[in-house]
């Protein structure tokens, strides 16, 4: 099995760990992350950390990857419900049937792009009464067909695994938990 692919979307206000466990655990597992950022130059986190993504969105037209990663934080998240290309990009990972992945305040795009109906989806509790038409759990991480959410900043490690499981497979997932001292 080819190594898989994944691109993670960088808003001004996004979560750091959220992102950065992404990156890192994907990256663990041989995945080939893209980091996207919604401009090109840093890009300021919720916690005015500065992080250079590998290209702007611009740059990645229309590839297709394994897994579209959206991390949460604010105002990162409602930067990326707002923008189109993000939009669009989430909307053709969909619908090819790849992996479509967000945290924390970022299902809420997934919501506005009617993805969720019907299907079971966690979120940062500060969001939770934005999912009609969901089936709304409080599950740390929630996985309902090729749609992974979690819940923020302290799951973001168990949202990675899980999303390492799903693109790398659980053996991968099992040895890069172990390695990294994660809990059982």
């Amino acid at each position: 099995m080819p190594n898989p692919t994944a691109l993670v979307l960088l808003a001004d206000g996004f979560e750091e760990i959220e992102a950065i466990a992404v990156v890192d655990v994907l990256r663990r597992a041989g995945a080939a992350v893209t980091v996207a950022g919604l401009r090109d130059g840093p890009i300021e986190a919720s916690r005015k950390t500065r992080h250079l993504a590998d290209l702007p969105l611009d740059a990645v037209g229309d590839r297709l990857f394994d897994a579209v990663v959206l991390p949460g934080g604010q105002p990162g998240a409602n930067r990326l419900k707002a923008d189109a290309r993000v939009r669009e990009t989430v909307l053709r990972h969909a619908r090819a049937g790849k992996w479509v992945a967000a945290i924390c305040a970022a299902p809420t795009v997934l919501q506005d792009l009617g993805l969720l109906a019907g299907r079971r989806v966690t979120s940062h509790p500060s969001v939770a009464g934005e999912f009609p038409g969901a089936v709304y759990v409080e599950d740390r991480v929630a996985l309902d067909g090729r749609i992974l959410t979690s819940r923020g900043p302290g799951t973001a490690l168990e949202f990675s695994l899980k999303l390492t499981e799903v693109l790398a497979g659980a053996k991968a997932a099992g040895e890069i938990a172990a390695a990294m001292l994660a809990c059982p």
